[in-house]
């Protein structure tokens, strides 16, 4: 089996968990609900077990250190719940919420994104969900210094109103 990457390409190979041999028959073959995971239903030819596998494509976050982890959704939920606290907003929203973020991410069809980039995708569905919210995280986000950033924050949120 080959997994594509947006550079380069991975082999893995699918041994058997039961005898370890190192081919299997693929039997069976459905994509999740979400469409980001792939469920195969195997067999061994060797011994004939069955067993099924799921994969998954990784989306990696760079950081702004240099380090590179595993995107989580739940870190995006986190990070908008602390914007939110306070905020009239139920859990299915921040869950909805985070699952835009990571459909907006990986439809990007890259790999790996720059931490910004998360942020970016955070503050469109947060603003429509929340403006309250949406100002606390940008100032956060973006770094914002004083009265002056703010302000225009607030003058650009009304000028898209109109």
């Amino acid at each position: 089996m080959c997994i594509k990457g947006h550079t380069r390409a991975i082999l893995v190979y699918m041994h058997c968990p039961f005898c370890h041999n190192p081919d299997t028959k693929v039997i069976d073959t459905r994509i999740s609900d979400d469409g980001h995971s792939i469920r195969r239903r195997r067999e061994c030819p060797n011994c004939g077990a069955r067993f099924s596998t799921l994969e998954t494509t990784m989306l990696l976050v760079k950081k702004r250190s240099g380090n590179v982890e595993q995107f989580s959704r739940d870190k995006v939920i986190a990070g908008v719940r602390k914007a939110c606290q306070g905020r009239p907003i139920h859990e299915d929203d921040l869950k909805r919420l985070g699952q835009q973020v990571e459909e907006d991410l990986r439809a990007r069809g890259v790999a790996q994104v720059p931490s910004e980039e998360i942020g970016k995708a955070i503050l469109k569905p947060l603003k429509d969900l929340d403006e309250v919210a949406y100002l606390r995280f940008a100032s956060v986000y973006q770094n914002f210094e004083d009265l002056e950033d703010f302000q225009h924050a607030i003058d650009s949120l009304r000028q898209e109103e109109k």
